[in-house]
């Protein structure tokens, strides 16, 4: 029995680990992706199969690219440059969000004096216009993005400024944190961690409108897979969207324990956990995994860039969401 139990031991230890799968993972380096940065740094996504590699993109619009060139196997950014997407012909699945009403905009230590108690955003803009004889440069990412659509949806539908007193620029998301600071822009469209940086950095910034005014619940972040990785890896799909529900309640239960993990992949050597603990806790994180919360806010979205060019025309959102893995993994 011993002889048969050793041989039995010896060949347990000579087996081969389980293959696992390599997935190309495109992120961009905002707060809403840390479900996936949780799921890989708990081990998670090896338990599931799956080897992540991660490549980081400046915005959704950007990953796009690189979804139709086939070099990107699962997109975590923004859901609105997938409408695009799609109409494009690119076959992508929208599985899990993981964060609602995640942009805020902030008005830089230039801006930030003229919003006061009692008076109207538009108002602010406005008044600065008129001390200063310039319109407030804003910051935002590429049309198309979630940034860009909710900034002038905001602008125009919400405040209802004056074009005259507002100038929309776009830029990628390091420069737009930098050009924040420095005082090149007036404003800028941003989310955690930048928020708490920003802050940190200049307490003279301040936010002046969170997600849900200026889109309400502002679809964000989203985990999708190309048709092509779910045709062939449904099971490990399915357990991904297992350890993203888990990820999501580690986030909201303990914020101290997985810091690191984002600040791992996020910081780059200059945030640290604690600015990171802080920006999970902050009022601009809503981390939600269930894609059926954003489906009637994406579909509304959708319309509005329609409205406003950046999208050419309204595509069928009934096959870009896929809630069954999530309804299956038993999350709430």
């Amino acid at each position: 029995m011993r002889l048969i139990a050793a041989a039995a031991l010896a060949l347990s230890l000579a087996a081969p680990a389980a293959a696992q799968t390599t997935a190309r993972v495109g992120i961009i380096p905002v707060l809403g992706v840390a479900p996936i940065l949780v799921v890989d740094k708990e081990g998670w996504a090896k338990e599931a199969g799956l080897d992540l590699k991660f490549t980081t993109f400046e915005s959704g619009p950007l990953m796009i690219q690189a979804l139709a060139s086939g070099t990107l196997d699962i997109y975590v950014a923004g859901v609105a440059p997938l409408g695009v997407a799609r109409s494009k012909g690119i076959d992508i699945r929208v599985v899990t969000s993981t964060a609602i009403e995640e942009m805020t905009v902030a008005a830089g230590a230039k801006l930030s004096p003229f919003f006061k108690p009692g008076v109207a955003a538009a108002q602010a803009l406005k008044d600065f216009r008129a001390a200063t004889g310039k319109a407030a440069r804003i910051a935002t990412q590429p049309p198309g993005s979630v940034p860009h659509t909710t900034l002038v949806h905001w602008l125009t539908q919400v405040i209802k400024a004056d074009k005259a007193d507002y100038e929309v620029l776009p830029m990628g998301i390091d420069a737009t944190q930098q050009a924040l600071l420095t005082g090149a822009v007036d404003g800028a469209t941003i989310r955690e961690p930048t928020d708490t940086i920003v802050q940190q950095r200049n307490p003279a910034i301040k936010i002046v409108a969170l997600g849900g005014e200026m889109f309400p619940n502002q679809p964000g972040t989203v985990v999708a897979l190309s048709g092509a990785f779910l045709t062939k890896n449904r099971d490990a799909a399915q357990k991904l969207v297992n350890a993203l529900v888990r990820a999501d309640d580690l986030i909201k239960t303990n914020p101290k324990h997985v810091a690191p993990h984002v600040e791992a992949a996020l910081g780059k050597g200059i945030i640290d956990a604690a600015t990171i603990e802080k920006a999970l806790a902050s009022p601009a994180s809503k981390f939600a995994v269930d894609p059926r919360l954003i489906m009637d806010a994406t579909a509304k979205m959708q319309a509005y860039q329609v409205s406003i060019g950046t999208l050419e025309k309204d595509v069928p959102l009934d096959g870009l969401f896929d809630p069954s893995f999530y309804v299956k993994s038993g999350g709430r």
